[in-house]
């Protein structure tokens, strides 16, 4: 059975640093994109970025490439999203995703969800 579980969520002063993580079980790493997602009260949900399967690359929405970073461990079977020099804007619930497949960039869709880490940025 497929499952996602996020945590690393709170509360952060503008400026600052978390980390979120992304536990996957019931398949492995190595043969799923992982996608970072993130919905804001009121707003449509947005993409933050990707890792794709087998060899790991990451991929981002221009807007957060430079702040955000998606990595692995494999060993852990966990996705880590890090983010650093938040701002207000980047208040959300975060979800992490998995979908199934092979190939460059990331996928148009996802079949398997977590139920999400609140990111509260404020002073």
């Amino acid at each position: 059975q497929v499952q996602l579980v996020e945590s690393g969520g709170g509360l952060v002063q503008p400026g600052g640093s978390l980390r979120l993580s992304c536990a996957a079980s019931g398949f492995s790493l190595d043969a799923y994109y992982i996608g970072w997602f993130r919905q804001a009260p009121g707003k449509a949900r947005e993409e933050v970025g990707c890792i794709s399967s087998s060899d790991g690359i990451t991929y981002y929405e221009d807007s957060r490439e430079g702040r955000f970073t998606i990595s692995r461990d494999n060993a852990k079977n966990t996705v880590y999203l890090q983010m650093n020099s938040l701002k207000p804007e980047d208040t959300a619930v975060y979800h992490c995703a998995a979908q199934h497949g092979y190939g460059l960039g990331c996928p148009e869709g996802y079949n398997y969800w977590g139920q999400g880490t609140q990111v509260t940025v404020s002073s």
